[in-house]
Order: C-alpha cells, then structure tokens, then sequence
C-alpha cells in the first residue's frame, strides 16, 4: 500500500522566520507535535515540541523573539506520497522519527505519523515495530 492511501492530506506549515512561540501555538491549537517548517512550498525543515522543549526553553531563550529557524531540524528526511508503508516505517524506524513529512514537486502534500498506521489494521504490527526502535530509551547522563 501506498504512503498516500492513509497519510494526513491536511498540513500546517511554518515559516523559518516565525517566532518559536507561534510554532508552540499551532501546536496546541491543532493538538500536534511537529510543523514542517517551508520557505514559500519548499521544506526546508521540521520543528517538533522536543526541539521547542531542549533548545529553547531549556536554555532559557525568548521564545517571543526566537526564530523557528534557530531550533529547528534542517534538512529533514522525508518521503513520497508513492512510496510503501513498509519503506516509510523503515525510514521512520531506523531514523527515530515519528512523523514524515510527504513531499512531491518540493511541496509538502502530507505528513504519515505512527498514530496513522497504528489504525490501520494492516499496519498495526509496523507501527508498533517502528514505536518499538524509536522508543528505545538512551542512558541519561545522571551525575
């Protein structure tokens, strides 16, 4: 099956010279945890609310002045709206990713995110493998 045939069609964008806390409050408002983040169509990265959380409140930034650019992820992987799921939760598994931005012609035209597949009943068994690698938990650095 194809990626397009279960990925959210409906995306919300940032752009790179938006504020941190505007991304924070698309966040809420559309109760997600990343925006692919375009320079006019093109995706030029991705900000999740862990990259809001570990480079900017945590270092104590303004997040009314803090540009969306400063923290995001640059150059993010992502896939193709002809692509099959199985690739896509490989890419997914072996990047430690939960969500993909979908590209065609440079434009984002969906994103597949792990809640998609676990819904669906012919990919629950990826999903919960993918869940299973990204989750794996690194050995934090007690002192």
């Amino acid at each position: 099956m194809e990626v397009r045939n279960i990925m959210t069609k409906t995306v919300a964008t940032i752009n790179p010279e938006d504020s941190v806390e505007r991304a924070a409050q698309m966040m809420k408002e559309y109760n997600i945890g990343s925006i692919p983040v375009c320079r006019g169509e093109e995706v030029v990265g991705i900000i999740t609310d862990r990259d809001i959380t570990l480079r900017s409140s945590a270092t104590g930034e303004n997040v009314h002045q803090q540009k969306v650019r400063e923290v995001m992820t640059s150059n993010p992987v992502v896939g193709t709206p002809d692509m099959d799921i199985k690739d896509a939760t490989r890419i997914m598994s072996e990047r430690q990713i939960r969500r993909l931005p979908i590209v065609e012609n440079k434009k984002v035209v969906g994103i597949l995110a792990l809640g998609d597949m676990a819904v669906e009943p012919n990919f629950a068994n990826e999903a919960e493998s993918a869940l299973s690698s990204i989750s794996t938990p690194a050995t934090p650095k007690m002192q």
